[in-house]
């Protein structure tokens, strides 16, 4: 195998399980040392006693491998810090950072309460934050690395019944977008995917109905390995200009997404009032308005 990462020390959160582990896995293969973070926990977040990120750190022992396991909660800000500063000083360096830990608290907007807002938004928006906040004076200092932030078409596009990891996903793509600004001129390069994969995560959607039952059906296709092939690219060497986007892995399918930019204009030379707005600009912009689309209703074909 083409050793893309060689000499490379990457960190991955939520390593243990689903995506995470094919990641880590697969930086290892690429021959990048590999911290991997995952506390263990249920899906919503709660100590469960298992320790799957031993298990990965094994399987990447049997490669031929080096990797490191940490327990800590990237929601927590010294023990962000300490997960990067155990890859310090066990490896000599860090180079890519995959934030990638996650949980759901998933619920209707008008009962959702404040702790299933604030547990969802604590692991997915601020523990982003606080690992790549962790890892940023490293690369800095180094002159490069690559930072990889799992967002999710639930922000992108939408879903019921998420708006706490909807918010926390699209918040991950605006501040993947800030950290590629702000940290380009030290060689440091950071970009979102959106990964489609059938893991425990989405393991919990409902399958009562028929329609719900097609939907998981086709879900089930999607292999969570099957993402990591491109994180690996992403965070080797002849990707380091490749900063600042949102892809999404579905299967055998790579893609692009846009981000907002205007789609059409209105103007009025003597300024608006709000009757001039309604019987002008938004009938004017109206020929753009999104519909109220689902992930599934944009992504409608089953995955190649």
């Amino acid at each position: 195998m083409n050793r893309l990462l060689e000499g490379k020390v990457a960190l991955v959160t939520g390593g243990g399980r689903g995506v995470g582990r094919g990641i880590a896995l697969a930086l290892a293969e690429a021959g990048a040392k590999v911290v991997v973070n995952d506390l263990g926990a249920t899906l919503d977040g709660q100590a469960s006693g298992e320790q799957p990120a031993h298990e990965v750190a094994a399987a990447i022992a049997a490669l031929g491998g080096e990797a490191l396991v940490d327990g800590g909660s990237v929601a927590d800000w010294n023990a962000a810090h300490r997960m990067v500063e155990a890859a310090v000083e066990r490896f000599g360096r860090i180079d890519i950072v995959v934030n990638n830990a996650g949980i759901l608290r998933d619920v209707m907007f008008h009962r959702m309460s404040e702790a299933e807002w604030d547990a969802v938004i604590a692991v997915h928006l601020k523990g982003t934050f606080n690992v790549s906040r962790a890892a940023a004076p490293h690369f800095k200092a180094q002159g490069g690395g690559a930072f990889v932030h799992m967002t999710s078409t639930s922000g992108l596009i939408g879903n019921l019944g998420q708006a706490n990891y909807a918010a926390a996903k699209l918040g991950i793509v605006a501040l993947s977008k800030s950290i590629a600004m702000d940290m380009a001129k030290f060689g440091v390069r950071s970009n979102a995917v959106a990964p489609f994969a059938w893991t425990r995560m989405i393991d919990s959607i409902p399958a009562e109905t028929p329609e719900q039952k097609k939907r998981v059906d086709g879900l089930k296709k999607l292999v969570p390995e099957k993402v990591a092939p491109f994180v690996v690219a992403l965070c080797a060497d002849a990707a380091k200009d490749v900063t600042g986007q949102v892809f999404g892995v579905r299967n055998n399918e790579i893609y692009l997404f846009s981000q907002p930019r205007p789609v059409r204009t209105a103007h009025r030379g003597e300024g608006w009032t709000p009757e001039s707005v309604l019987e002008t600009a938004l009938p004017t912009l109206r020929a753009d308005f999104h519909a109220l689309d689902r992930s599934a209703d944009v992504f409608t074909w089953d995955p190649v």
